[in-house]
């Protein structure tokens, strides 16, 4: 197994939530150009944005890297 320190752990962890932001502002902004009214944009980015983040997490936890 490979064994990592805190720092990098910490620092994979916020490398996938800033993925997962960049994923659901993307969602967000795809929302718009279709003609979504805001509050289903918002709502559309949010919830990609918490996939993705779950989605993340898992893939670097089944490798191995934050266990």
């Amino acid at each position: 197994m490979v064994g990592f320190s805190f720092g990098i752990r910490l620092l994979l962890v916020l490398v996938a939530l800033l993925l997962a932001v960049i994923v659901g502002l993307a969602a967000g902004v795809l929302a718009h150009l279709d003609e979504a009214r805001l509050p289903a944009c918002v709502a559309r980015a949010a919830a990609t944005c918490g996939v993705a983040l779950t989605l993340f997490l898992l893939v670097l936890s089944s490798l191995g890297f934050l266990g």
